[in-house]
């Protein structure tokens, strides 16, 4: 079943859907109700092969798997190479699932250019799915890059009213930051002589370039994630971009700076990582406190959602940085979940809109009489947010916070009043859209959710239950890569500590022979072990 090249025809599905739709004929009608009937089955066609993926996806086994390779441009080491692993396998997924989602979200709301618009959806979908899946860092950019061409769109031809501004704000933040990505891809090759991940993954860099090399990754992934400081695109791209561009972006756009870092920042960088996380862990800290405040006096639904996201994130690089096996399951497991539950409340954000036509908190209250099956997804939706035992929120966020406990414990303090702050303004929109006095006769007379709405939301739900109750479905998955990662990680750094111990015995001038570690007797190690501890 697996020996036919399933992550290229993943890729190229999309683009066989985009020539499809482009060539539908007859009247607007006509035109529109192909254009979505195609998108929907091609990306549900992917979203099968997803699963099959899934199935066949061995967690015991060593390395990347379903690997395809052949030679692109053999003189410059660069290779058209894919595969998956624990950490990528869930991302594909995600990126294969939230796609027939947002078609479907978009079937009745978007009306004008509805061709152009689904040919948007499917190129993206391409371009993430590329982006999980390459392992060649040349081909790795191009798909990274290339969510940014459909995304431009999709916010600055269908979004709000200063969808313009938005799209362009957007576009130039995370440019500018993979400009300076690419330069690092450059002097990975002219430094190794090879564009391959696995090989660079690795390879051992000299202490200066490891600096800059991680610093101009992190550009790149930190505008991506968003982090703070550089996260003021996000509030006003989600303000302004359709619902389905929102739920995309905050599903699966943002969890591509996540996996950055753990595709290329600590694997192959791991000194310049242990330098720079006093300050990783500090951005994370103040990213979680300082938005979740700002989300807290938030008017909008939609931009207190956005803040909410980067407060999430912060989580996200805590974790992650931790370099503890709970922090970097904890990290992964909480950018699978956010996708869900971000996805899930601009979905419904995305309902009310259609019905009212506003996002603003006061113009709705009460609307629990009137929409009870909305209140009840949307109250999961929300505890799954806050972080609630039994939700796929909480395993996330309690992972991340006992690897920063086992790390630094001021800082794990400091992020746990996150959790506190995230449930002030989650309840606070909760109580003020679903309960209360109907201030507005308008909104006490909106219909509840229909079969199509129900039949988004209903299936997010289950897994947030779902994956709270059995987090070990995704863990299970992703630990044999997460384990690898941190030994490695915690060898390349032990070995720069014997490297150390060495250099000080010559400045000590001691009468040493020279020797080889593993070929030491007992006593030896012994006494390097005490001479270090010392």
């Amino acid at each position: 079943m697996f020996e036919f090249p399933i992550l290229s025809l993943m890729i190229v599905l999309p683009l066989i859907g985009v020539f499809l739709i482009a060539m539908i004929q007859g009247d607007e009608k006509i035109r529109a109700r192909n254009a979505r009937l195609s998108a929907l089955y091609t990306s549900l066609f992917v979203f099968i092969l997803s699963l099959l993926l899934l199935i066949g996806f061995s967690p015991e086994q060593e390395g990347f798997q379903f690997v395809e390779q052949k030679d692109w441009i053999p003189a410059w080491g660069m290779s058209y190479h894919l595969g998956v692993d624990g950490i990528s396998l869930f991302f594909v997924l995600l990126s294969a699932a939230l796609t027939p989602v947002c078609i479907l979200a978009s079937w009745r709301s978007i009306k004008t250019r509805v061709k152009e618009y689904m040919i948007a959806f499917l190129v993206l979908e391409t371009f993430m799915i590329g982006t999980f899946v390459a392992l060649d860092t040349i081909l790795f950019y191009v798909f990274f890059e290339g969510v940014l061409l459909p995304m431009f769109l999709i916010i600055g031809v269908w979004g709000g009213a200063r969808r313009v501004y938005s799209a362009f704000k957007f576009f130039l933040y995370t440019l500018l930051g993979s400009v300076l990505m690419l330069i690092a891809i450059l002097a990975c090759l002219s430094i190794q002589g090879t564009t391959d991940i696995p090989t660079l993954m690795s390879a051992t860099f000299s202490g200066p370039a490891q600096f800059w090399l991680f610093l101009a990754f992190f550009a790149s992934f930190a505008v991506k994630m968003p982090m703070w400081p550089v996260h003021t695109w996000l509030p006003d791209a989600h303000v302004e971009a359709p619902t389905a561009g929102s739920v995309i972006l905050a599903g699966v756009l943002l969890k591509m700076g996540g996996y950055g870092f753990l595709r290329f920042s600590i694997p192959m960088f791991p000194e310049a990582t242990e330098f720079f996380m006093p300050m990783i862990f500090w951005l994370s800290v103040i990213a979680i406190i300082y938005t979740s405040l700002v989300a807290l006096v938030q008017e909008d639904m939609k931009k207190m959602i956005a803040y909410s996201s980067v407060a999430h994130m912060g989580f996200v690089t805590l974790g992650l940085f931790t370099l503890t096996v709970e922090g970097v399951q904890g990290g992964l497991f909480q950018m699978i979940s956010h996708g869900l539950i971000s996805a899930a409340l601009f979905l419904c954000v995305g309902v009310l809109y259609d019905r009212l036509h506003t996002r603003e908190i006061g113009q709705y209250g009460g609307i629990v009489r009137n929409m009870p099956r909305f209140a009840t997804v949307f109250m999961i939706f929300m505890l799954g947010s806050v972080g609630l035992p039994g939700t796929s929120g909480f395993v996330g966020e309690f992972l991340s916070l006992l690897g920063a406990f086992a790390t630094n414990t001021l800082i794990a303090v400091l992020a746990a009043t996150g959790v506190i702050l995230g449930a002030a303004y989650m309840l606070r929109l909760y109580k003020r859209v679903v309960f209360g006095a109907v201030t507005n006769n308008d909104a006490g007379a909106m219909p509840d959710l229909n079969v199509r709405e129900f039949s988004l939301l209903a299936p997010l739900a289950v897994l947030v239950l779902l994956l709270g109750v059995q987090p070990n479905l995704i863990l299970a998955k992703t630990e044999y890569a997460v384990n690898t990662l941190v030994t490695n990680y915690q060898n390349a750094i032990a070995d720069k500590s014997g490297e150390t111990i060495v250099l000080n015995f010559s400045l000590r001038e001691f009468e040493m022979p020279e020797f080889d570690l593993p070929e030491m007797k007992m006593p030896e190690i012994k006494f390097m072990e005490k001479f270090k501890n010392d």
